[in-house]
């Protein structure tokens, strides 16, 4: 039977049985201290004790530094995840310990961000980051008593598909103003984009010396290519528009391609596409674009994959919008 202490105005409950580590908790009564000595013997008898003593004095915010040191610092690119966690350190649920969270909690602060106008993508991998550090804490901390709370909750759908493409007339209107902007390579980005395929934070690191003219392929090196449908190909073919538009450029024989960053095609992009007056085109869309003109252009899906550097079908599917016009001229 548990032994009972009470010390000031709490009780302090005791269990000992052979094979387990002794176990301790102070309650504000006495009533409390004895269900809890009551429940521990059980689950001892039973043989399916778990000790919940570690998890009960480790906060929120302490299992996601150590997450943050032993998880996120040796994925491929942690910043991502550096920032959900610095996110999540401001939140107040961080004080909480680990044990005192509860799936409605996490309900909460879903609907609080939604409420803020937070994407529901956003808000998924915000929560899909919490449900793996528990899962982490559950199967390799020692923490086996601790009950992952996000199973409990109803997950934000993610992202909704964009079919957005390049309308008539925009193109033409959108390379001026990027050509007029002051950035010198704006409007050639903006094209190798369309041609390549490539994200801007990969096209803004392409290097001269990947470069081969003659053959019309770029070489990827294999640190530059990042995983699942994230990837670039180590071998990237480049279309007779592309070749025209690298050789339109200041050639040199090493260093980047286009001597800008990511964050300033950014800018001036949404400054040119606010100057003319289009409204829902993002820089990824031209991604979109891209797989979708190759395919207009009777590439095999597995012939666009190899460009795109998608490694899902089913995710190329959802890059991928066919002007009816030209399924008009297929069918004859």
């Amino acid at each position: 039977m548990a032994t009972l202490t009470k010390r000031g105005n709490f009780w302090r409950a005791q269990v000992r049985r052979r094979g387990f580590p002794p176990q301790h908790k102070t309650f504000d009564t006495r009533a409390e201290a004895e269900a809890w000595g009551r429940s521990t013997e059980s689950e001892m008898d039973r043989g399916i004790f778990v000790s919940r003593a570690e998890a009960e004095r480790t906060t929120l915010a302490e299992a996601l530094e150590r997450y943050k040191v032993e998880v996120s610092c040796l994925k491929a690119h942690p910043a991502q995840d550096y920032q959900r966690i610095s996110h999540w350190l401001r939140q107040p649920l961080a004080h909480r310990y680990l044990t005192n969270l509860k799936g409605a909690d996490f309900a909460t602060y879903r609907d609080a961000r939604r409420a803020q106008g937070r994407a529901e993508n956003t808000i998924r991998l915000e929560l899909a980051l919490v449900s793996h550090l528990f899962e982490i804490v559950r199967k390799e901390w020692g923490m086996e008593g601790v009950a992952n709370p996000l199973h409990n909750i109803r997950k934000p759908s993610g992202s909704r598909e964009r079919d957005r493409r390049l309308r008539p007339g925009e193109y033409d209107r959108i390379a001026e103003a990027l050509s007029s902007s002051g950035n010198a390579c704006a409007g050639q980005a903006f094209d190798l984009a369309i041609e390549t395929s490539l994200r801007q934070g990969m096209l803004v690191q392409l290097r001269w010396e990947w470069l081969d003219l003659g053959r019309q392929i770029i070489t990827i090196p294999v640190e530059f290519r990042r995983h699942g449908n994230k990837g670039v190909p180590a071998v990237l073919p480049l279309s007779l528009r592309a070749v025209a538009v690298l050789k339109s450029l200041p050639n040199s024989s090493v260093g980047p391609i286009l001597p800008t960053s990511a964050n300033a095609l950014r800018c001036v992009w949404k400054r040119a596409l606010k100057d003319i007056g289009i409204k829902d085109l993002r820089w990824h869309d031209l991604r979109h674009e891209a797989a979708s003109r190759l395919f207009e252009k009777g590439l095999h899906p597995l012939e666009v994959a190899s460009i795109t550097g998608h490694k899902s079908l089913n995710m190329l599917r959802r890059y991928t919008h066919l002007q009816p016009e030209a399924l008009v001229a297929k069918l004859g």
